[in-house]
């Protein structure tokens, strides 16, 4: 191999693998200008996981390197990705379809019960409908029912407003831009990635070099 080859990698943050011999393939990905090298290095095991269920592990990056300097020391490698990876294993389990619908009507349901609870509880604070009612009576001269176009011009704009606001509906996106959802989700999927690397850091449990661990090492 040439002394001036270099590989190029680039790790996620958070990688899930249903496997239990974990590769370097699988939670890297590589450029080197040597094709044929990639397929060797992505065959490197880097962790042998022994129980099953749901596990998670900290690789540091320097583990990684060490693992392919192991079989190639004389290759330069440049890390383009993260510096610490989460690897997560979970067994593959395909849930019964019946599972999928259960769970997809209880998500339903609890969001539809906790908007309308939500709505009702403002509507209730603010006393919308005696506003209502007094600006009715200010604009018509004339006593309402309760149901008039101040109700159900309330209701459209309501409605069309949680929908502009969450930027979907159904499958169809209105724009380009993330919903507000998505953004909340990736900063909670953020937070809990940073908290389980410094953890395994001050607990000492991160996969580093020279560090072995009770799952089994890397070589193959």
């Amino acid at each position: 191999m040439p002394s001036n080859q270099t590989l190029y990698l680039k790790g996620e943050r958070n990688i899930e693998v249903t496997k239990q011999d974990v590769t370097l393939g699988d939670i890297v990905s590589f450029e080197c200008s040597d094709k044929t090298l990639i397929p060797k290095i992505k065959a490197l095991r880097i962790l042998k996981i022994r129980k099953s269920g749901k596990q998670r592990f900290v690789i540091s990056i320097l583990k990684i390197i060490a693992c392919i300097h192991e079989k190639y020391p004389g290759l330069e490698i440049q890390n383009l990705g993260e510096q610490d990876i989460i690897v997560t294993y979970e067994e593959q389990k395909t849930p019964a379809f019946i599972w999928h619908i259960a769970k997809t009507a209880v998500v339903v349901l609890i969001t539809f019960c906790g908007a309308a609870f939500s709505i009702m509880s403002f509507n209730n604070d603010v006393d919308v409908t005696k506003l209502f009612s007094q600006i009715y009576e200010l604009v018509t001269g004339n006593s309402t029912d309760g149901f008039t176009i101040l109700e159900v011009s309330y209701s459209i704009g309501l409605t069309i407003g949680i929908l502009v606001f969450f930027n979907h509906f159904g499958k169809k996106r209105f724009t380009v831009d993330p919903t507000p959802m998505e953004v909340q989700m990736r900063l909670y999927e953020n937070d809990i990635q940073t908290t389980l690397v410094e953890d395994a850091s001050r607990k000492e449990e991160e996969l580093d070099v020279g560090q072995s661990n009770s799952s089994g090492g890397y070589r193959s």
